[in-house]
Protein backbone atom coordinates (compact mmCIF):
# COMPACT_ATOMS: atom_id res chain seq x y z
CA UNK A 1 0.00 0.00 0.00
CA UNK A 2 3.03 2.33 0.19
CA UNK A 3 2.63 3.30 -3.48
CA UNK A 4 -1.06 4.07 -2.94
CA UNK A 5 -0.14 6.31 0.03
CA UNK A 6 0.43 9.08 -2.54
CA UNK A 7 -3.37 9.28 -2.89
CA UNK A 8 -3.93 10.10 0.80
CA UNK A 9 -3.76 13.83 0.05
CA UNK A 10 -6.83 13.44 -2.17
CA UNK A 11 -8.73 11.65 0.61
CA UNK A 12 -8.03 14.65 2.85
CA UNK A 13 -9.15 17.02 0.09
CA UNK A 14 -12.43 15.16 -0.50
CA UNK A 15 -13.00 14.05 3.11
CA UNK A 16 -16.49 15.61 3.20
CA UNK A 17 -17.54 13.21 0.45
CA UNK A 18 -15.65 10.18 1.78
CA UNK A 19 -16.87 10.39 5.42
CA UNK A 20 -20.61 10.73 4.57
CA UNK A 21 -20.15 7.95 2.00
CA UNK A 22 -18.83 5.57 4.68
CA UNK A 23 -21.70 6.56 7.00
CA UNK A 24 -24.19 5.80 4.23
CA UNK A 25 -22.55 2.35 3.85
CA UNK A 26 -23.22 1.60 7.53
CA UNK A 27 -26.81 2.90 7.49
CA UNK A 28 -27.66 1.07 4.25
CA UNK A 29 -26.37 -2.25 5.62
CA UNK A 30 -28.19 -1.86 8.94
CA UNK A 31 -31.53 -1.57 7.15
CA UNK A 32 -30.54 -4.40 4.77
CA UNK A 33 -29.69 -6.78 7.64
CA UNK A 34 -32.89 -5.89 9.50
CA UNK A 35 -34.95 -7.31 6.62
CA UNK A 36 -33.92 -10.85 7.58
CA UNK A 37 -35.14 -10.28 11.14
CA UNK A 38 -38.52 -9.12 9.85
CA UNK A 39 -38.75 -12.29 7.70
CA UNK A 40 -37.96 -14.36 10.81
CA UNK A 41 -40.80 -12.66 12.72
CA UNK A 42 -43.15 -13.22 9.80
CA UNK A 43 -42.35 -16.94 9.53
CA UNK A 44 -42.63 -17.41 13.29
CA UNK A 45 -45.98 -15.57 13.16
CA UNK A 46 -47.18 -17.96 10.45
CA UNK A 47 -46.06 -21.01 12.47
CA UNK A 48 -47.78 -19.81 15.64
CA UNK A 49 -50.97 -18.60 13.96
CA UNK A 50 -51.49 -21.83 11.99
CA UNK A 51 -51.70 -23.67 15.32
CA UNK A 52 -54.08 -21.05 16.78
CA UNK A 53 -56.20 -21.12 13.58
CA UNK A 54 -56.63 -24.92 13.82
CA UNK A 55 -57.34 -24.64 17.54
CA UNK A 56 -60.45 -22.52 16.78
CA UNK A 57 -61.70 -24.91 14.10
CA UNK A 58 -65.51 -24.94 14.06
CA UNK A 59 -65.73 -21.70 16.04
CA UNK A 60 -66.77 -18.27 14.67
CA UNK A 61 -63.58 -16.75 16.10
CA UNK A 62 -61.55 -18.62 13.46
CA UNK A 63 -62.31 -15.84 10.94
CA UNK A 64 -61.06 -13.20 13.41
CA UNK A 65 -57.78 -15.15 13.82
CA UNK A 66 -57.48 -15.31 10.00
CA UNK A 67 -57.98 -11.52 9.70
CA UNK A 68 -55.37 -10.81 12.40
CA UNK A 69 -53.02 -13.28 10.71
CA UNK A 70 -53.51 -11.63 7.28
CA UNK A 71 -53.06 -8.12 8.70
CA UNK A 72 -49.83 -9.23 10.41
CA UNK A 73 -48.41 -10.65 7.18
CA UNK A 74 -49.39 -7.48 5.26
CA UNK A 75 -47.69 -5.35 7.91
CA UNK A 76 -44.48 -7.42 7.69
CA UNK A 77 -44.60 -7.28 3.89
CA UNK A 78 -44.90 -3.48 3.92
CA UNK A 79 -42.14 -3.27 6.55
CA UNK A 80 -39.77 -5.35 4.37
CA UNK A 81 -40.59 -3.10 1.40
CA UNK A 82 -39.94 0.06 3.46
CA UNK A 83 -36.64 -1.32 4.81
CA UNK A 84 -35.57 -2.24 1.25
CA UNK A 85 -36.42 1.24 -0.03
CA UNK A 86 -34.50 2.94 2.80
CA UNK A 87 -31.52 0.61 2.30
CA UNK A 88 -31.61 1.30 -1.46
CA UNK A 89 -31.86 5.04 -0.88
CA UNK A 90 -28.78 5.11 1.33
CA UNK A 91 -26.99 2.83 -1.13
CA UNK A 92 -27.72 5.45 -3.80
CA UNK A 93 -26.29 8.15 -1.51
CA UNK A 94 -23.26 5.92 -0.92
CA UNK A 95 -22.57 5.64 -4.64
CA UNK A 96 -23.21 9.34 -5.21
CA UNK A 97 -20.56 10.27 -2.63
CA UNK A 98 -17.81 7.63 -2.96
CA UNK A 99 -17.99 7.09 -6.75
CA UNK A 100 -18.29 10.85 -7.31
CA UNK A 101 -15.23 11.35 -5.09
CA UNK A 102 -13.27 8.86 -7.21
CA UNK A 103 -14.17 10.76 -10.38
CA UNK A 104 -12.98 14.04 -8.84
CA UNK A 105 -9.69 12.42 -7.80
CA UNK A 106 -9.29 10.89 -11.28
CA UNK A 107 -9.75 14.36 -12.78
CA UNK A 108 -7.22 15.91 -10.37
CA UNK A 109 -4.70 13.10 -10.88
CA UNK A 110 -4.88 13.29 -14.69
CA UNK A 111 -4.41 17.06 -14.59
CA UNK A 112 -1.50 16.70 -12.16
CA UNK A 113 0.24 14.13 -14.36
CA UNK A 114 -0.36 16.13 -17.54
CA UNK A 115 0.87 19.33 -15.90
CA UNK A 116 3.97 17.48 -14.68
CA UNK A 117 4.56 16.12 -18.19
CA UNK A 118 4.63 19.67 -19.52
CA UNK A 119 7.23 20.68 -16.92
CA UNK A 120 9.58 17.84 -17.81
CA UNK A 121 12.50 18.45 -20.14
CA UNK A 122 13.03 17.24 -23.69
CA UNK A 123 15.51 14.61 -22.45
CA UNK A 124 12.65 12.89 -20.60
CA UNK A 125 10.68 12.51 -23.84
CA UNK A 126 13.72 11.08 -25.61
CA UNK A 127 13.93 8.36 -22.94
CA UNK A 128 10.24 7.36 -23.01
CA UNK A 129 7.95 6.46 -25.90
CA UNK A 130 4.60 8.17 -26.47
CA UNK A 131 2.56 5.01 -25.87
CA UNK A 132 4.02 4.59 -22.38
CA UNK A 133 3.30 8.24 -21.54
CA UNK A 134 -0.29 7.86 -22.75
CA UNK A 135 -0.87 4.62 -20.81
CA UNK A 136 0.13 6.19 -17.50
CA UNK A 137 -2.29 9.08 -17.86
CA UNK A 138 -5.17 6.94 -19.16
CA UNK A 139 -5.02 3.20 -18.40
CA UNK A 140 -3.06 3.48 -15.14
CA UNK A 141 -5.20 6.33 -13.80
CA UNK A 142 -8.36 4.37 -14.68
CA UNK A 143 -7.11 1.42 -12.62
CA UNK A 144 -6.33 3.72 -9.70
CA UNK A 145 -9.84 5.19 -9.96
CA UNK A 146 -11.35 1.72 -9.62
CA UNK A 147 -9.54 1.41 -6.30
CA UNK A 148 -10.64 4.88 -5.19
CA UNK A 149 -14.31 4.33 -6.07
CA UNK A 150 -15.61 0.75 -6.37
CA UNK A 151 -12.63 -0.59 -4.40
CA UNK A 152 -13.29 1.52 -1.31
CA UNK A 153 -17.07 1.17 -1.66
CA UNK A 154 -17.08 -2.65 -1.96
CA UNK A 155 -14.39 -3.09 0.70
CA UNK A 156 -16.20 -0.91 3.25
CA UNK A 157 -19.53 -2.53 2.34
CA UNK A 158 -18.05 -6.02 2.82
CA UNK A 159 -16.46 -5.17 6.18
CA UNK A 160 -19.61 -3.52 7.58
CA UNK A 161 -21.95 -6.26 6.29
CA UNK A 162 -19.71 -9.04 7.61
CA UNK A 163 -19.44 -7.39 11.03
CA UNK A 164 -23.22 -6.86 11.32
CA UNK A 165 -24.23 -10.32 10.07
CA UNK A 166 -21.66 -12.24 12.13
CA UNK A 167 -22.70 -10.26 15.23
CA UNK A 168 -26.40 -11.00 14.69
CA UNK A 169 -25.72 -14.66 13.82
CA UNK A 170 -23.71 -15.20 17.00
CA UNK A 171 -26.43 -13.59 19.12
CA UNK A 172 -28.96 -16.06 17.69
CA UNK A 173 -26.98 -19.34 17.77
CA UNK A 174 -23.19 -19.75 17.92
CA UNK A 175 -23.12 -23.35 16.58
CA UNK A 176 -25.32 -22.56 13.58
CA UNK A 177 -23.32 -19.39 12.86
CA UNK A 178 -19.99 -21.30 12.74
CA UNK A 179 -21.30 -24.06 10.45
CA UNK A 180 -23.09 -21.57 8.17
CA UNK A 181 -19.92 -19.52 7.64
CA UNK A 182 -17.55 -22.49 7.13
CA UNK A 183 -17.68 -22.46 3.26
CA UNK A 184 -17.18 -18.68 3.08
CA UNK A 185 -13.34 -18.58 3.55
CA UNK A 186 -13.00 -21.34 0.92
CA UNK A 187 -15.23 -19.32 -1.41
CA UNK A 188 -13.15 -16.16 -0.81
CA UNK A 189 -9.85 -17.96 -1.53
CA UNK A 190 -11.18 -19.56 -4.72
CA UNK A 191 -12.63 -16.25 -5.92
CA UNK A 192 -9.34 -14.46 -5.19
CA UNK A 193 -7.34 -17.07 -7.07
CA UNK A 194 -9.70 -17.28 -10.04
CA UNK A 195 -9.98 -13.50 -10.18
CA UNK A 196 -6.20 -13.18 -10.48
CA UNK A 197 -6.17 -15.77 -13.27
CA UNK A 198 -9.00 -13.92 -15.06
CA UNK A 199 -7.23 -10.56 -14.69
CA UNK A 200 -3.93 -12.00 -15.90
CA UNK A 201 -5.54 -13.62 -18.93
CA UNK A 202 -7.64 -10.51 -19.63
CA UNK A 203 -4.45 -8.41 -19.72
CA UNK A 204 -2.89 -10.92 -22.11
CA UNK A 205 -5.95 -10.63 -24.34
CA UNK A 206 -5.69 -6.83 -24.25
CA UNK A 207 -2.02 -7.06 -25.22
CA UNK A 208 -2.84 -9.40 -28.12
CA UNK A 209 -5.74 -7.18 -29.21
CA UNK A 210 -3.46 -4.12 -29.09
CA UNK A 211 -0.84 -5.97 -31.13
CA UNK A 212 -3.48 -7.10 -33.65
CA UNK A 213 -4.91 -3.56 -33.97
CA UNK A 214 -1.42 -2.07 -34.41
CA UNK A 215 -0.61 -4.67 -37.05
CA UNK A 216 -3.78 -3.90 -39.02
CA UNK A 217 -3.37 -0.11 -38.66
CA UNK A 218 0.25 -0.23 -39.80
CA UNK A 219 -0.58 -2.33 -42.84
CA UNK A 220 -3.52 -0.16 -43.84
CA UNK A 221 -1.33 2.94 -43.46
CA UNK A 222 1.37 1.34 -45.63
CA UNK A 223 -1.01 -0.30 -48.11
CA UNK A 224 0.73 1.40 -51.05
CA UNK A 225 4.13 -0.02 -50.11
CA UNK A 226 2.62 -3.43 -49.39
CA UNK A 227 0.98 -3.60 -52.82
CA UNK A 228 4.09 -2.22 -54.55
CA UNK A 229 6.19 -5.07 -53.15
CA UNK A 230 3.42 -7.67 -53.70
CA UNK A 231 3.43 -8.71 -50.01
CA UNK A 232 -0.34 -9.24 -49.60
CA UNK A 233 0.01 -13.01 -49.17
CA UNK A 234 2.78 -12.75 -46.58
CA UNK A 235 0.89 -10.09 -44.61
CA UNK A 236 -2.27 -12.21 -44.74
CA UNK A 237 -0.38 -15.15 -43.19
CA UNK A 238 1.01 -12.92 -40.42
CA UNK A 239 -2.48 -11.57 -39.73
CA UNK A 240 -3.79 -15.14 -39.45
CA UNK A 241 -1.06 -15.96 -36.90
CA UNK A 242 -1.88 -12.82 -34.88
CA UNK A 243 -5.60 -13.71 -34.98
CA UNK A 244 -4.89 -17.30 -33.92
CA UNK A 245 -2.83 -16.05 -30.97
CA UNK A 246 -5.66 -13.75 -29.92
CA UNK A 247 -8.21 -16.61 -30.25
CA UNK A 248 -6.03 -18.94 -28.12
CA UNK A 249 -5.83 -16.42 -25.27
CA UNK A 250 -9.57 -15.67 -25.52
CA UNK A 251 -10.47 -19.38 -25.30
CA UNK A 252 -8.22 -19.80 -22.25
CA UNK A 253 -10.14 -17.01 -20.50
CA UNK A 254 -13.52 -18.47 -21.43
CA UNK A 255 -12.54 -21.84 -19.92
CA UNK A 256 -11.73 -20.23 -16.58
CA UNK A 257 -14.89 -18.13 -16.58
CA UNK A 258 -17.10 -21.10 -17.49
CA UNK A 259 -15.87 -23.11 -14.48
CA UNK A 260 -15.90 -20.15 -12.07
CA UNK A 261 -19.65 -19.50 -11.78
CA UNK A 262 -20.77 -23.16 -11.39
CA UNK A 263 -18.14 -23.62 -8.66
CA UNK A 264 -19.30 -20.47 -6.89
CA UNK A 265 -22.98 -21.55 -7.05
CA UNK A 266 -22.03 -24.99 -5.71
CA UNK A 267 -20.27 -23.51 -2.67
CA UNK A 268 -23.14 -21.10 -1.97
CA UNK A 269 -25.65 -23.96 -2.30
CA UNK A 270 -23.49 -26.14 -0.04
CA UNK A 271 -23.50 -23.41 2.62
CA UNK A 272 -27.31 -23.24 2.40
CA UNK A 273 -27.60 -27.03 2.79
CA UNK A 274 -25.39 -26.96 5.91
CA UNK A 275 -27.48 -24.12 7.36
CA UNK A 276 -30.77 -25.96 6.79
CA UNK A 277 -29.38 -29.25 8.17
CA UNK A 278 -27.75 -27.81 11.31
CA UNK A 279 -30.62 -25.35 11.71
CA UNK A 280 -33.16 -28.20 11.57
CA UNK A 281 -31.30 -30.05 14.35
CA UNK A 282 -31.26 -26.87 16.47
CA UNK A 283 -35.01 -26.34 15.89
CA UNK A 284 -35.74 -29.90 17.04
CA UNK A 285 -33.66 -29.26 20.14
CA UNK A 286 -35.73 -26.14 20.77
CA UNK A 287 -32.69 -23.80 20.61
CA UNK A 288 -34.03 -21.73 17.69
CA UNK A 289 -37.28 -21.21 15.82
CA UNK A 290 -37.97 -22.10 12.12
CA UNK A 291 -37.85 -18.37 11.39
CA UNK A 292 -34.20 -18.32 12.47
CA UNK A 293 -33.30 -20.76 9.65
CA UNK A 294 -34.89 -18.42 7.08
CA UNK A 295 -33.11 -15.50 8.77
CA UNK A 296 -29.72 -17.28 8.46
CA UNK A 297 -30.35 -18.21 4.80
CA UNK A 298 -31.06 -14.56 3.93
CA UNK A 299 -27.95 -13.38 5.74
CA UNK A 300 -25.89 -16.08 4.05
CA UNK A 301 -27.06 -15.03 0.60
CA UNK A 302 -26.44 -11.39 1.52
CA UNK A 303 -22.79 -12.35 2.20
CA UNK A 304 -22.33 -14.06 -1.17
CA UNK A 305 -21.77 -10.91 -3.22
CA UNK A 306 -19.47 -9.25 -0.61
CA UNK A 307 -17.34 -12.41 -0.53
CA UNK A 308 -17.11 -12.29 -4.32
CA UNK A 309 -16.31 -8.59 -4.09
CA UNK A 310 -13.53 -9.37 -1.58
CA UNK A 311 -11.52 -11.26 -4.19
CA UNK A 312 -12.35 -8.64 -6.81
CA UNK A 313 -11.30 -5.78 -4.52
CA UNK A 314 -8.04 -7.50 -3.50
CA UNK A 315 -7.13 -7.98 -7.14
CA UNK A 316 -8.23 -4.39 -7.88
CA UNK A 317 -5.99 -3.00 -5.12
CA UNK A 318 -3.01 -4.99 -6.43
CA UNK A 319 -3.52 -3.65 -9.94
CA UNK A 320 -4.06 -0.11 -8.63
CA UNK A 321 -0.86 -0.33 -6.57
CA UNK A 322 1.10 -1.48 -9.64
CA UNK A 323 -0.40 1.36 -11.72
CA UNK A 324 0.22 3.98 -9.03
CA UNK A 325 3.83 2.80 -8.77
CA UNK A 326 4.22 3.45 -12.51
CA UNK A 327 2.59 6.87 -12.12
CA UNK A 328 4.82 7.72 -9.15
CA UNK A 329 7.92 6.90 -11.21
CA UNK A 330 7.04 9.73 -13.59
CA UNK A 331 5.77 12.10 -10.88
CA UNK A 332 9.09 11.65 -9.05
CA UNK A 333 10.98 12.74 -12.16
CA UNK A 334 12.41 16.21 -11.66
CA UNK A 335 12.53 18.63 -14.61
CA UNK A 336 16.11 19.22 -15.68
CA UNK A 337 15.24 22.67 -17.03
CA UNK A 338 13.93 24.93 -14.27
CA UNK A 339 12.74 28.48 -14.89
CA UNK A 340 14.00 31.02 -12.34
CA UNK A 341 11.39 32.99 -10.40
CA UNK A 342 11.98 36.27 -12.20
CA UNK A 343 9.59 38.55 -14.14
CA UNK A 344 9.25 38.23 -17.91
CA UNK A 345 11.08 40.82 -19.97
CA UNK A 346 11.44 41.80 -23.62
CA UNK A 347 14.63 40.62 -25.34
CA UNK A 348 16.49 42.40 -28.15
CA UNK A 349 17.96 39.23 -29.66
CA UNK A 350 21.72 39.48 -29.02
CA UNK A 351 22.95 35.85 -28.87
CA UNK A 352 26.38 34.89 -27.57
CA UNK A 353 27.75 31.34 -27.36
CA UNK A 354 30.88 31.27 -25.17
CA UNK A 355 32.96 28.07 -25.23
CA UNK A 356 29.81 25.93 -25.22
CA UNK A 357 30.14 22.15 -24.75
CA UNK A 358 27.21 19.78 -24.72
CA UNK A 359 26.86 16.04 -24.06
CA UNK A 360 23.45 14.40 -24.54
CA UNK A 361 22.42 12.99 -21.13
CA UNK A 362 20.62 9.92 -22.48
CA UNK A 363 23.33 8.75 -24.93
CA UNK A 364 26.55 10.32 -23.64
CA UNK A 365 27.36 11.59 -27.14
CA UNK A 366 29.27 14.89 -27.20
CA UNK A 367 27.41 17.04 -29.71
CA UNK A 368 29.23 20.37 -29.27
CA UNK A 369 32.84 21.20 -28.42
CA UNK A 370 34.00 24.69 -27.49
CA UNK A 371 31.45 26.49 -29.73
CA UNK A 372 31.81 30.28 -29.71
CA UNK A 373 29.95 32.78 -31.89
CA UNK A 374 27.81 35.93 -31.70
CA UNK A 375 24.54 36.77 -33.49
CA UNK A 376 23.54 40.42 -33.35
CA UNK A 377 19.98 41.78 -33.71
CA UNK A 378 19.18 42.35 -37.38
CA UNK A 379 21.66 39.67 -38.53
CA UNK A 380 20.95 36.45 -40.38
CA UNK A 381 23.34 33.82 -39.06
CA UNK A 382 23.51 30.56 -41.00
CA UNK A 383 24.79 27.20 -39.79
CA UNK A 384 25.85 24.51 -42.25
CA UNK A 385 27.55 21.17 -41.95
CA UNK A 386 27.26 17.45 -42.44
CA UNK A 387 24.60 15.32 -40.71
CA UNK A 388 25.46 14.89 -37.02
CA UNK A 389 27.74 17.90 -36.86
CA UNK A 390 25.71 19.54 -34.05
CA UNK A 391 23.58 22.05 -35.97
CA UNK A 392 20.20 21.07 -34.46
CA UNK A 393 21.80 20.88 -31.01
CA UNK A 394 22.52 24.62 -31.22
CA UNK A 395 18.80 25.21 -31.91
CA UNK A 396 17.81 23.04 -28.91
CA UNK A 397 20.22 24.91 -26.63
CA UNK A 398 18.93 28.27 -27.86
CA UNK A 399 15.38 27.20 -27.00
CA UNK A 400 16.76 25.93 -23.68
CA UNK A 401 15.39 22.46 -24.26
CA UNK A 402 18.70 21.42 -22.69
CA UNK A 403 21.28 23.23 -20.59
CA UNK A 404 24.91 23.36 -21.64
CA UNK A 405 27.36 20.96 -20.00
CA UNK A 406 30.16 23.48 -20.43
CA UNK A 407 30.47 27.19 -21.24
CA UNK A 408 27.42 29.46 -21.31
CA UNK A 409 24.84 31.04 -23.60
CA UNK A 410 24.05 34.74 -23.15
CA UNK A 411 20.94 36.54 -24.38
CA UNK A 412 21.36 40.33 -24.32
CA UNK A 413 24.52 39.68 -22.22
CA UNK A 414 22.53 37.81 -19.55
CA UNK A 415 22.85 34.04 -19.05
CA UNK A 416 19.87 32.27 -20.62
CA UNK A 417 19.46 30.26 -17.38
CA UNK A 418 18.55 33.48 -15.58
CA UNK A 419 15.69 34.40 -17.93
CA UNK A 420 12.05 33.59 -17.27
CA UNK A 421 11.67 30.51 -19.49
CA UNK A 422 8.06 31.05 -20.56
CA UNK A 423 8.65 34.73 -21.37
CA UNK A 424 11.86 33.90 -23.26
CA UNK A 425 10.39 31.12 -25.40
CA UNK A 426 7.34 33.26 -26.16
CA UNK A 427 9.67 35.59 -28.10
CA UNK A 428 11.26 32.84 -30.21
CA UNK A 429 9.87 31.47 -33.46
CA UNK A 430 11.02 27.93 -34.20
CA UNK A 431 10.52 25.86 -37.36
CA UNK A 432 11.73 22.30 -36.70
CA UNK A 433 13.34 19.96 -39.16
CA UNK A 434 10.52 17.44 -38.78
CA UNK A 435 7.28 19.32 -39.49
CA UNK A 436 4.41 18.59 -37.10
CA UNK A 437 0.93 19.89 -37.86
CA UNK A 438 -2.01 19.33 -35.53
CA UNK A 439 -5.26 17.66 -36.61
CA UNK A 440 -7.02 20.99 -36.99
CA UNK A 441 -7.71 23.62 -39.64
CA UNK A 442 -4.86 25.28 -41.51
CA UNK A 443 -5.82 28.61 -39.92
CA UNK A 444 -5.62 27.20 -36.38
CA UNK A 445 -2.31 25.53 -37.17
CA UNK A 446 -0.81 28.84 -38.31
CA UNK A 447 -2.30 30.76 -35.37
CA UNK A 448 -1.18 28.10 -32.87
CA UNK A 449 0.86 30.53 -30.74
CA UNK A 450 -2.07 32.97 -30.34
CA UNK A 451 -5.01 32.69 -27.96
CA UNK A 452 -7.35 34.38 -30.46
CA UNK A 453 -7.59 33.62 -34.19
CA UNK A 454 -6.64 36.82 -36.07
CA UNK A 455 -7.32 36.00 -39.73
CA UNK A 456 -5.62 39.08 -41.28
CA UNK A 457 -2.37 38.16 -39.47
CA UNK A 458 -2.76 34.51 -40.42
CA UNK A 459 -3.28 35.38 -44.09
CA UNK A 460 -0.29 37.74 -44.09
CA UNK A 461 1.92 35.07 -42.49
CA UNK A 462 0.79 32.60 -45.17
CA UNK A 463 1.73 35.12 -47.88
CA UNK A 464 5.16 35.69 -46.28
CA UNK A 465 5.68 31.91 -46.19
CA UNK A 466 4.66 31.67 -49.88
CA UNK A 467 1.84 29.22 -49.12
CA UNK A 468 -1.19 31.55 -49.38
CA UNK A 469 -1.90 30.68 -53.01
CA UNK A 470 -1.76 26.92 -52.30
CA UNK A 471 -4.18 27.29 -49.39
CA UNK A 472 -6.68 29.34 -51.40
CA UNK A 473 -6.70 26.66 -54.12
CA UNK A 474 -8.15 24.22 -51.58
CA UNK A 475 -11.95 23.91 -51.46
CA UNK A 476 -12.25 25.21 -47.88
CA UNK A 477 -9.16 27.42 -47.92
CA UNK A 478 -7.89 28.20 -44.42
CA UNK A 479 -10.74 26.12 -43.00
CA UNK A 480 -9.31 22.92 -44.49
CA UNK A 481 -8.65 20.22 -41.91
CA UNK A 482 -5.17 18.72 -41.69
CA UNK A 483 -4.52 15.25 -40.32
CA UNK A 484 -5.39 11.62 -40.88
CA UNK A 485 -9.00 12.47 -41.66
CA UNK A 486 -8.20 15.72 -43.47
CA UNK A 487 -6.43 16.60 -46.67
CA UNK A 488 -2.82 15.53 -47.10
CA UNK A 489 -0.54 18.44 -47.91
CA UNK A 490 2.69 17.97 -49.83
CA UNK A 491 6.00 18.07 -47.95
CA UNK A 492 6.77 21.59 -49.18
CA UNK A 493 3.30 22.87 -48.27
CA UNK A 494 3.62 21.44 -44.75
CA UNK A 495 6.99 23.12 -44.32
CA UNK A 496 5.61 26.47 -45.43
CA UNK A 497 2.58 26.20 -43.11
CA UNK A 498 5.07 25.50 -40.30
CA UNK A 499 7.08 28.58 -41.35
CA UNK A 500 3.89 30.70 -41.35
CA UNK A 501 3.17 29.46 -37.80
CA UNK A 502 6.54 30.83 -36.67
CA UNK A 503 6.20 34.11 -38.62
CA UNK A 504 2.71 34.97 -37.28
CA UNK A 505 4.23 34.97 -33.78
CA UNK A 506 6.33 38.03 -34.77
CA UNK A 507 9.32 36.70 -32.81
CA UNK A 508 12.44 38.56 -31.76
CA UNK A 509 14.53 35.48 -32.58
CA UNK A 510 13.60 33.19 -35.50
CA UNK A 511 15.21 29.74 -35.83
CA UNK A 512 14.91 27.69 -39.02
CA UNK A 513 16.17 24.13 -38.52
CA UNK A 514 16.68 22.88 -42.09
CA UNK A 515 13.02 23.57 -42.88
CA UNK A 516 13.40 24.59 -46.53
CA UNK A 517 14.65 21.22 -47.82
CA UNK A 518 11.32 20.34 -49.51
CA UNK A 519 10.85 23.81 -51.08
CA UNK A 520 11.98 24.61 -54.62
CA UNK A 521 14.68 27.24 -55.18
CA UNK A 522 12.33 29.96 -56.46
CA UNK A 523 9.92 29.61 -53.49
CA UNK A 524 12.92 29.49 -51.14
CA UNK A 525 14.20 32.82 -52.49
CA UNK A 526 10.73 34.37 -52.08
CA UNK A 527 10.50 33.22 -48.44
CA UNK A 528 14.02 34.45 -47.62
CA UNK A 529 13.31 37.80 -49.27
CA UNK A 530 10.14 38.18 -47.19
CA UNK A 531 12.08 37.26 -44.06
CA UNK A 532 14.52 40.04 -44.83
CA UNK A 533 11.69 42.58 -44.37
CA UNK A 534 9.98 40.80 -41.47
CA UNK A 535 13.13 40.26 -39.41
CA UNK A 536 14.60 43.74 -39.68
CA UNK A 537 16.22 44.53 -36.33
CA UNK A 538 15.64 40.93 -35.20
CA UNK A 539 17.86 37.87 -35.07
CA UNK A 540 17.49 35.09 -37.62
CA UNK A 541 19.24 31.72 -37.25
CA UNK A 542 19.04 29.45 -40.31
CA UNK A 543 20.28 25.85 -40.23
CA UNK A 544 20.56 24.35 -43.71
CA UNK A 545 22.24 21.80 -45.94
CA UNK A 546 21.93 23.79 -49.19
CA UNK A 547 24.36 26.65 -49.68
CA UNK A 548 21.83 28.41 -51.94
CA UNK A 549 19.69 28.86 -48.80
CA UNK A 550 22.38 30.66 -46.78
CA UNK A 551 24.74 32.37 -49.20
CA UNK A 552 23.24 35.82 -48.46
CA UNK A 553 23.54 35.42 -44.67
CA UNK A 554 25.56 38.01 -42.73
CA UNK A 555 27.52 35.26 -41.03
CA UNK A 556 27.95 31.57 -41.87
CA UNK A 557 29.15 28.97 -39.37
CA UNK A 558 30.59 25.78 -40.87
CA UNK A 559 30.39 22.88 -38.41
CA UNK A 560 32.01 19.49 -38.31
CA UNK A 561 32.00 16.95 -35.50
CA UNK A 562 30.49 19.45 -33.03
CA UNK A 563 33.02 22.23 -33.71
CA UNK A 564 32.94 25.45 -35.73
CA UNK A 565 35.73 24.93 -38.26
CA UNK A 566 35.04 28.00 -40.43
CA UNK A 567 33.21 31.29 -39.88
CA UNK A 568 32.46 34.31 -42.09
CA UNK A 569 30.25 35.47 -44.96
CA UNK A 570 29.91 33.69 -48.32
CA UNK A 571 32.66 35.63 -50.10
CA UNK A 572 35.13 35.25 -47.23
CA UNK A 573 34.57 31.48 -46.94
CA UNK A 574 34.84 30.99 -50.70
CA UNK A 575 38.20 32.77 -50.67
CA UNK A 576 39.50 30.47 -47.92
CA UNK A 577 38.87 27.45 -50.21
CA UNK A 578 38.22 25.19 -47.20
CA UNK A 579 35.30 22.92 -46.25
CA UNK A 580 32.66 25.48 -47.25
CA UNK A 581 34.26 25.88 -50.69
CA UNK A 582 34.25 22.07 -51.14
CA UNK A 583 30.58 21.85 -50.17
CA UNK A 584 29.72 24.63 -52.61
CA UNK A 585 31.63 23.01 -55.50
CA UNK A 586 30.07 19.61 -54.76
CA UNK A 587 26.48 20.98 -54.63
CA UNK A 588 27.09 23.01 -57.78
CA UNK A 589 28.28 19.88 -59.59
CA UNK A 590 25.22 17.90 -58.38
CA UNK A 591 22.88 20.65 -59.66
CA UNK A 592 24.58 20.63 -63.08
CA UNK A 593 24.31 16.84 -63.32
CA UNK A 594 20.63 17.00 -62.35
Amino acid sequence: MKDLAYLNKFFVKYRWQLIPGLLFVIISNIFSVKRAQVVREAIDLVTENIGVYHLFAGFQRQSIVYEIFSSGLLFFGILILVLSLISGLFMFFMRQTIILMSRHIEYDLKNEIYSHYQDLSLAFYRRHNTGDLMNRVTEDVSRVRLYLGPGIMYASNTIVLFALIIYFMLTVNVRLAIFSLLPMPVLAIIIYYVNNVINFRSEKIQERLSSLSSFVQENFSGIRIMKSYVREGSVREKFALESEDYKTHSMALVKVQSSFYPLMLFLVGFANVITIYIGGIEVMKGNISPGNIAEFLIWLNQLTFPVMALGYVTSMIQRAAASQKRINQFLDEKPEIISPDVPKRTINGLIEFKNVDFVYPDTGIQALKNVTFTANPGEMVAIIGRTGSGKSTIANLLLRMYDTTGGEILIDREPVKQLNLEGYRAQIGFVPQEVFLFSDTIANNIAFSADVLDMPKVEQAAKDAAVYRNIMELEKGFGTLIGERGITLSGGQKQRVSIARAIVKQPQILIFDDCLSAVDTRTEEEILQNLGYIMQGKTNIIIAHRISTIKNAHKILVMDNGEIIEQGNHQHLMQQKGTYFELYEKQLLEEEEA
